[in-house]
């Protein structure tokens, strides 16, 4: 079992009094996180996928809440956001049953975020959980495995049932692609038309690493802009996509509204076109690095809490900076590239402009970037 960077975070949280919330896509281990942190203790499971659980915890008053907790200590909701009106049962559990440490899970931000928000403000700590993370891959494998399997895991990505199966990762992701890729976004989102949700996925992975624009996607898919936002909007929300925003402070021509869309795994990314060519013989390796390096990135900014805020830069005449982060207004620009070019340096527009730092990263540095200090 992978060791996760979140355990320890959790652990120090234990009997503070708050509800521990952990979120993120189906199969990354929530689960097994919560069920490890709790393997010594003598904990109650409340499973959310189980009909008699979602009856039984669909709005109970206390005495109700009092029977199915009894003498234990800790409680664990797997797969919460499947329970209705869940956010003020664990309220009722968080306030009334002092004694009690609650633990929770769920699939989809949309949905469990919604229910639990109000109720338990103030009262939970939230975490999100993601696919492996490069440190978390490195330090159970050893840093020579890793670094010889950088162009495998660029392929087929870091989902722990990928990483489990060696020689069946192709398997794994379609099965992974197929059962729950839109598991929760069709079935807790109102989608009328899942077929250009599947297009506009496929389009969106196409255009990794590219500025995004709606108008486009809505004339290629045939339908309406805000459908084409809203789809989007879910499919981040679902955690199989996220946006990265432009960075602009005071420059005329600077890129000020648009987007970047990025996959939160390579391997998803890759079964939805179709692709697991070899990175040699691929035109989209650029594309691939660049997501591999942004996701990991944003792994390691919400594991280790920072308050960079990330960005990507562009002028109206193509001068682009990939990534950019603003820490303390300090602004840092990073450059991503398969092959190191030493000549290579960020638009001088863009240093001078924000005195930036900026750093070119590839196959020989990348480490500094996806594992923050």
């Amino acid at each position: 079992m992978y060791s996760r960077y979140l355990s320890t975070r959790i652990k120090k949280r234990i009997d503070s009094g708050k509800a521990i919330v952990v979120i993120g896509p189906r199969q990354v281990g929530k689960t097994t996180l919560l069920e490890s942190i709790l393997e010594s203790k003598d904990y109650l499971l409340l499973n959310g996928d189980d009909p008699k659980t979602r009856t039984l915890l669909t709005e109970p008053n206390t005495e109700q809440i009092r029977r199915i907790i009894g003498n234990y200590r800790y409680v664990f909701i797997d797969e919460a956001q499947r329970i209705e009106g869940i956010g003020l049962t664990m309220k009722i559990v968080t306030d009334r049953f002092k004694n009690v440490q609650l633990f929770a899970s769920g699939s989809s931000s949309f949905d469990l975020t919604n229910k639990i928000n109000e109720p338990l403000t103030g009262r939970k700590w939230e975490y999100q959980l993601f696919p492996i993370s490069w440190e978390e891959y490195e330090n159970h494998h050893g840093f020579l495995h890793a670094e010889q399997s950088l162009e495998h895991r660029l392929l087929y990505g870091f989902y722990p049932d990928v990483l489990n199966h060696v020689g069946d990762e192709i398997g794994v992701l379609r099965n992974l692609v197929n059962s729950y890729l839109y598991k929760d976004i069709l079935s807790y989102a109102d989608i009328r038309k899942p077929e250009v949700l599947d297009k506009l996925v496929q389009a969106l992975a196409l255009q990794v690493g590219s500025e995004v624009n709606y108008s486009e996607l809505a004339q290629m898919l045939n339908v309406d802009k805000n459908t084409v936002s809203k789809y989007i909007d879910i499919l981040e929300k679902g955690y199989i996509i996220f946006k990265l925003s432009s960075f602009s402070r005071n420059l005329r021509n600077e890129i000020k509204t648009n987007k970047k869309i990025y996959f939160y795994d390579n391997g998803i990314r890759n079964m939805v076109i179709g692709n697991f060519n070899p990175i040699e013989l691929r035109t989209d390796k650029g594309a691939l690095w660049e997501n591999f390096l942004i996701s990991e990135r944003m792994k390691q900014l919400e594991y280790k809490e920072s308050l960079a805020r990330p960005y990507f830069w562009r002028t109206k005449q193509q001068q682009e900076v990939d990534f950019v982060e603003e820490v303390g207004g300090n602004i840092f620009g990073f450059e991503f590239k398969w092959k190191k070019k030493n000549n290579r340096k960020l638009p001088k527009t863009f240093t001078e402009a924000y005195r930036a730092e900026t750093k070119i990263i590839d196959k020989e540095n990348f480490r500094e970037f996806v594992i923050i200090e």
